[in-house]
């Protein structure tokens, strides 16, 4: 059992882990910043520490820091909510030298994940659908050209480390091949302290799917799939459950498809297979799997009934996997809109600032995910994810014209938001029909 957790991350998700523990009568240390002393999740949690200055690197990414204070504490396990140091296997290792109990996968299952051409190999071992690329890291020029001729352009070059766009680049021709790898390359190094990339077949019209998996090293189970495909930047905006692109049969491949990789893993705790579907072909293809809690999970609890927190708290704890893939039910449609304190009409340009004052919707089916308040300050130093709103109703149709409803009732005064930009998104008619894709934005009326 576990006694005492540490949150070992900041704002909504710190609070929305805190309350889970509460439910299950686990105490709570919460950690901060000088930015963050006054945030939510320090005044809900039992204990709260302080852990550096204002920036990450100092902070929320000193890995030394957070083990003291958990320790410091007395804790038996750290939970690392997504984002900094989740994903992050030293930081895994660290923890289990110390006796925490880490809430997450293996050190070994992040790593090897975390490695995305490693993480395509293990695909293709399982019998999932990859797409076209290189079997590994490409070490030079010509070794890209090769690659690319054989299956065609324009090509993808991304950061076998990387994530949410960074070390990405499209190339339509050889001649603009040499230049980007160079710079894919400088752009990795700079964001993931990896410079490796790898190389793959360009897909322009696209759907992001993604699977929620559990799993406790013998038993495994799929959770449903997110739609995630509304995007800014590579990074999600828009997330739904069930997707509207998948007919039964495709579902059906793509839920068999991520549980048959963690079979193969051997995965434990929660993650997520990502894949995308190309609208053209209808086929889908692995791309890449995170080995934490997703930032848009909320939808999977809206339509299963389920605390995921509650399961990764629980196999963390060695206890088996509660639930057998007959045990889930799926209900509704569900979808998450992120508020962030960004202007989109300015290149979505983070808006720190304080907040003046906040109004919320409230009702049944809708749930609001946020550490924001009247007072609150956002800062430069962190993402602009401020709150998420979720809804669910029995139809898609339902859950659109909910969240529009929803979206209407909330208010944030003080800074910009992109509220008026989810307004816009859900009176899209090709939102409206499900028929979309990943630039879905850049063709969006101004």
């Amino acid at each position: 059992m576990i006694r005492r957790l540490l949150v070992a991350n900041r704002g909504e998700i710190a609070a929305r882990i805190i309350r889970t523990c509460r439910e299950l009568d686990i105490e709570t240390v919460a950690v901060y910043s000088d930015a963050d002393r006054d945030a939510l999740a320090v005044h809900i949690a039992d204990r709260a520490v302080g852990i550096g200055e204002a920036p990450a690197t100092k902070s929320y990414l000193n890995a030394q820091a957070l083990v003291a204070a958990a320790m410091f504490t007395d804790c038996d396990a750290v939970h690392p909510g997504y984002g900094f140091l989740s994903e992050n296997a030293d930081f895994a290792d660290l923890c289990g030298r110390k006796g925490l109990l880490f809430v997450g996968p293996r050190p070994e299952h992040i790593r090897l994940m975390g490695d995305k051409a490693a993480a395509r190999r293990m695909a293709r071992g399982a019998g999932v659908p990859v797409v076209p690329g290189s079997d590994g890291p490409v070490a030079s020029v010509s070794e890209a050209q090769r690659i690319a001729e054989d299956i065609g352009y324009p090509i993808l070059i991304k950061a076998v480390a990387g994530g949410g766009g960074k070390g990405m680049r499209v190339i339509a021709s050889r001649e603009e091949l040499g230049a980007a790898l160079q710079t894919a390359r400088a752009e990795a190094l700079a964001a993931f302290g990896e410079a490796s990339v790898y190389v793959e077949r360009y897909l322009p019209d696209i759907r992001h799917i993604e699977v929620q998996v559990l799993g406790d090293g013998n038993a495994f189970v799929h959770v449903g799939e997110r739609d995630c495909t509304i995007q800014r930047r590579h990074q999600k905006l828009v997330e739904e459950t069930p997707s509207p692109a998948l007919d039964a049969s495709q579902r059906a491949q793509v839920l068999r498809a991520a549980v048959q990789l963690v079979e193969r893993v051997g995965y434990v705790n929660a993650g997520t297979v990502e894949f995308v579907l190309d609208n053209e072909t209808g086929e889908f293809f692995f791309i890449e799997m995170n080995t934490r809690l997703q930032v848009e999970h909320p939808v999977t609890e809206m339509t299963t009934g389920l605390d995921l927190v509650a399961h990764q708290l629980q196999i963390a704890a060695g206890e088996r996997l509660a639930l057998g893939q007959r045990d889930i039910e799926f209900s509704g449609h569900a979808i998450e809109c992120r508020i962030n304190a960004e202007d989109p009409s300015r290149d979505f340009v983070p808006q720190p600032g304080t907040i003046a004052s906040v109004q919320l919707p409230s009702d049944a089916d809708t749930r609001i995910d946020t550490h924001v308040r009247a007072g609150s300050s956002v800062t430069p130093y962190y993402d602009s994810l401020i709150a998420k709103l979720i809804v669910r109703a029995p139809t898609r149709a339902q859950a659109i014209a909910r969240m529009e409803r929803a979206l209407g009732e909330l208010h944030i005064q003080g800074i910009v938001t992109n509220i008026d930009l989810q307004r816009a998104i859900m009176r899209d008619p090709r939102f409206a029909v499900g028929c979309f894709n990943t630039r879905f934005l850049e063709t969006m009326p101004s």
